[in-house]
């Protein structure tokens, strides 16, 4: 691998499935190099190394390797870094393990708890994708303020109302009837549990209520809902038509540091309820209706609205994600590089 002035930890890009955090990896380290081929370098690990095998990778293989000696910094997109280093600049999506660490395994959080306040007061910079996470990461990370800068995730032009969502109904089984989407792993924080009176209403209309995601190993599983059909894990390629298919999305969410599906939802002209909490009124604005993700009825109501009229919400939802582009994120990321770097 040759030197550059920035080295991308492309670990999270190696992995199979695609969440938040795989996304940002997956973005910048095929959109940085573009707008600065000489400024950059990858290094991604096989794929056995993109989970828990891959720490190992991380804090000692990289920083070690001639292209982490030679570099000027290390950009880590998904949440950890090299403690070696005193050279990263780290995007830290939120610090809901030391929030809540309920949600998450005892061993997930104990690594956490040791690593993540060491790598971001050392770090060169701390990134953080919402305003949310920059106030969790200073009350909780110990960070000073001017340490930290926010830059907003993105879409890519993909997700548009115009998608086809042939191939996403056909592969999922969606032919016949309509559908309500939620987006997110089947996991505590994402509460999805309090979606089964929303599902039998909409069942009543002839609407089915559907989840696309997996687990994740790391947290801890909620209770399986009964009303909410599980799609598993969907194809990326097939995402964008998926959600334009949608008659509306749904993300009732405790906690998000960004909530990257949310505003796929909105980029696809999908009307959007959303929770009240944590960083999705920072994404969705007024283009979303937010409601309290612990009240069913609420949800349930606002599902109902959406579906009687959602010219208003279908209209703007893609102003409202217009400007939260990848390039944009990318070349925030590389303007903030720039000055690490000089």
């Amino acid at each position: 691998m040759r030197i550059a002035p920035v080295l991308i930890d492309a670990r999270a890009a190696a992995r199979v499935e695609l969440g938040g955090v795989e996304r940002w990896a997956r973005e910048l380290s095929v959109r940085l190099p573009a707008l600065h081929p000489e400024r950059y370098a990858v290094a991604r690990p096989p794929a056995a190394l993109a989970h828990r095998a891959g720490h190992a990778w991380e804090q000692l293989v990289l920083p070690a390797s001639r292209a982490g000696r030679g570099a000027r910094a290390i950009l880590c997109p998904a949440n950890l870094a090299p403690l070696a280093s005193r050279h990263n600049v780290v995007v830290v999506h939120d610090v809901a393990p030391l929030r809540e660490p309920a949600w998450y395994s005892s061993l997930y959080v104990r690594w956490q708890r040791i690593v993540l306040p060491r790598i971001a007061q050392h770090a060169a910079l701390v990134l953080t994708p919402s305003a949310f996470s920059r106030d969790e990461v200073v009350e909780l990370l110990g960070v000073a303020t001017d340490r930290v800068a926010v830059v907003p995730g993105g879409v890519d032009d993909r997700f548009t109302p115009a998608a086809d969502m042939g191939p996403a109904r056909a592969a999922c089984g969606l032919a016949d009837r309509p559908y309500v989407l939620t987006v997110a792993s089947r996991t505590a924080r994402k509460n999805l549990g309090v979606l089964d009176l929303a599902a039998r209403r909409l069942a009543a209309r002839g609407v089915d209520l559907v989840a696309a995601g997996g687990d994740r190993p790391q947290f801890r599983n909620e209770q399986d809902t009964t009303g909410v059909r599980p799609l598993g894990h969907v194809d990326d390629a097939l995402l964008p038509g998926l959600y334009a298919g949608a008659a509306a999305f749904v993300l009732p969410s405790l906690y998000e540091g960004f909530g990257l599906t949310a505003l796929e939802a909105l980029a696809a002209g999908v009307p959007v309820v959303a929770a009240d909490r944590g960083a999705l009124p920072e994404v969705c604005g007024r283009a979303a209706q937010l409601v309290d993700p612990t009240d069913a009825e609420a949800i349930a109501d606002a599902l109902e609205r959406a579906l009687d009229d959602p010219a208003p919400w279908r209209a703007a939802g893609p102003q409202r994600a217009a400007p939260l582009t990848w390039d944009a994120t990318a070349r925030r990321v590389d303007a903030l590089l720039a000055e690490v770097i000089a």
